[in-house]
């Protein structure tokens, strides 16, 4: 049984491409899409001792990517300000809808005291229609 021979131009791709996905936060394997070397090794789908032992160089490439870039990945960021700005628009419109609701209950009210002061002047009108008039005209 022999072993089979490491490519080693293939492990660095394989680094390259899992540290290229973190850091546009689009990981394939990672679960959780941390910019750590946890995560770098977990998505390159490489053995940690693999990594340590002949590429921590691109490991350490990725710490100072990962570092400038203030260890928050953009896509992150975008997705951050997306949501922030996706809150404040349900909290004005939660707002708006709070204030809708008790205009709505104040008109409902004016709607009910209309419709029995209408109850109310129908029923006044017929009640005078009930009076004889006296005097309009007169058999003689």
């Amino acid at each position: 049984m022999t072993r089979r021979r490491r490519d080693l131009d293939a492990e660095r791709r394989d680094l390259a491409a899992a540290a290229e996905r973190l850091l546009a936060g689009t990981p394939l394997r990672s679960t959780t899409g941390k910019l750590t070397s946890t995560q770098l090794i977990t998505e390159s789908g490489l053995r940690r001792d693999v990594v340590y032992g002949d590429h921590k160089n691109l490991v350490d490439d990725f710490k100072a990517r990962v570092k400038a870039q203030h260890a928050t990945p953009n896509s992150t960021t975008r997705i951050a300000d997306e949501n922030r700005a996706l809150k404040n628009e349900n909290d004005a419109l939660n707002t708006q809808l709070a204030e809708e609701r008790e205009t709505t209950k104040t008109l409902t009210k004016i709607v009910g005291e209309l419709s029995l002061e209408l109850h109310q002047a129908r029923e006044e009108l017929a009640s005078l229609r009930q009076v004889p008039h006296i005097g309009a005209h007169s058999s003689a």
